[in-house]
């Protein structure tokens, strides 16, 4: 892909977007589409914040610019020139990246790239919401991401070893109102295991956290798009592929016949091009459980009319 215009300076009021624009240019290269949507998440917000000052607009200008040309590199994309395509393809790419440092968690392997990935799969989650409103799975996807890339960061920092697995949030504890601590500085990928690091969230809400269930990470896809460290000869983490675990599948849709009395809406064939959409997506990321789960979801809906 071609190398993009830098952008200005970013102006002090758009500090709260400028990890989703560096989440953008670390995709550059390895998914243009999450790095359109980063840039199109980040002109939304930042026309709502300011667009009226000198450097803002500059800057807006600037980023617009950047969006029209990876608009026209990627040519007939899907993901780009249908939204459907385009939100299935985020939500799996961020939840992909959700389930690695999940995974990570649940086994006890703390480390820079597992906070990385928990908090860039909460940028992203914000990105998602260019399509409209989060459902109630990734808003606590996104609040959970943050406040473990948070809490797991600061407890290596104080030569603490943080508590693995999921552990909640109770509704009391608003992680939201965290963001931009949380969001201080983005940490870089690791060379090696460290103590310290650029990125320093703060503010960690206190309280016992176990409100919120996250979905156990073993069936995580096995290539991951967290960012694995350069060998630096140094002894690191090795992230092992992790089996899959398929859902159960109902033996009922298996002799299903559409009855002749069901009659599906118009927002019914939506839903179930949504499911097919979002399925086709997850089998990108070798997700056959998602991919399973949604295809069940469409059949289910298509031949009952029901979800």
């Amino acid at each position: 892909m071609a190398a993009l215009a830098p952008l200005p300076p970013l102006p002090a009021q758009f500090k709260s977007i400028q990890h989703h624009l560096r989440t953008a240019q670390e995709h550059d290269k390895r998914d243009p589409v999450v790095a359109y949507y980063c840039r199109l998440y980040a002109m939304q917000t930042g026309m709502k914040i300011d667009s009226k000052t000198p450097e803002c607009r500059k800057f807006l200008s600037k980023l617009m610019d950047q969006l029209e040309a990876l608009k026209k590199q990627l040519g007939d994309n899907e993901a780009i020139t249908q939204e459907i395509v385009g939100c299935a393809h985020l939500e799996n790419y961020a939840l992909k990246m959700f389930l690695y440092a999940d995974n990570e968690d649940r086994a006890g392997r703390f480390h820079k790239n597992m906070i990385k990935s928990f908090y860039t799969a909460s940028l992203l989650i914000d990105v998602i919401t260019v399509f409209g409103e989060l459902t109630d799975e990734n808003l606590k996807h996104r609040k959970y991401a943050r406040w473990k890339a948070t809490y797991i960061h600061n407890c290596l920092k104080n030569g603490e070893t943080p508590q693995a697995g999921p552990v909640g949030i109770e509704e009391d504890n608003d992680v939201e109102e965290n963001e931009d601590a949380g969001a201080a500085s983005l940490p870089t990928p690791p060379t090696q295991p460290s103590s310290s690091s650029a990125y320093d969230p703060s503010n960690v809400p206190s309280g016992n956290y176990t409100g919120i269930q996250i979905p156990p990470g073993a069936h995580a896809p096995a290539n991951t798009p967290a960012e694995v460290p350069h060998s630096t000869g140094v002894a690191s983490n090795t992230i092992q592929p992790t089996p899959q675990t398929l859902p159960a599948i109902d033996p009922a849709l298996f002799n299903t016949i559409s009855q002749g009395d069901i009659r599906l809406t118009p927002e019914d064939f939506a839903r179930a091009q949504k499911y097919c959409k979002y399925a086709g997506s997850a089998l990108q990321y070798e997700d056959v459980s998602t991919a399973v789960q949604n295809l069940q979801k469409a059949l289910k809906l298509l031949t009952t009319g029901r979800e």
